[in-house]
């Protein structure tokens, strides 16, 4: 599975055109709490269900707290054929230490 530290990911959104789908699969209160601008909702458990929603030849780079269950989505999606997905490697958390000082943490 392909990695994206968040400073590369703060690159690309910057440089890439379009922009990859940037899928957070924590909690709605945990997306509620803080999120990297963009980003859409689908906890995890919901992927499953909402599959044919997303489209599988768009580059995603999957989201979550610390890489963890972002990790696991990617691999779920990799194996139903998703072609171009990425995890954002220390997710959010990374995104605050190394991209954003001023997101709140948790």
């Amino acid at each position: 599975m392909r990695q994206i530290t968040a400073t590369e990911l703060s690159q690309k959104l910057q440089d890439a055109e379009p922009h990859p789908l940037l899928l957070d699969v924590r909690e709605p209160h945990e997306f509620r709490h803080c999120r990297i601008a963009g980003s859409v909702n689908r906890p995890m458990n919901q992927v499953p269900a909402e599959i044919a929603q997303l489209d599988p030849q768009r580059e995603t780079v999957v989201i979550c707290h610390h890489g963890m269950r972002s990790a696991q989505v990617a691999q779920f999606l990799i194996g139903k054929g998703f072609a171009n997905v990425i995890n954002l490697s220390g997710g959010v958390a990374a995104w605050a230490a190394q991209v954003d000082p001023s997101m709140p943490t948790y």
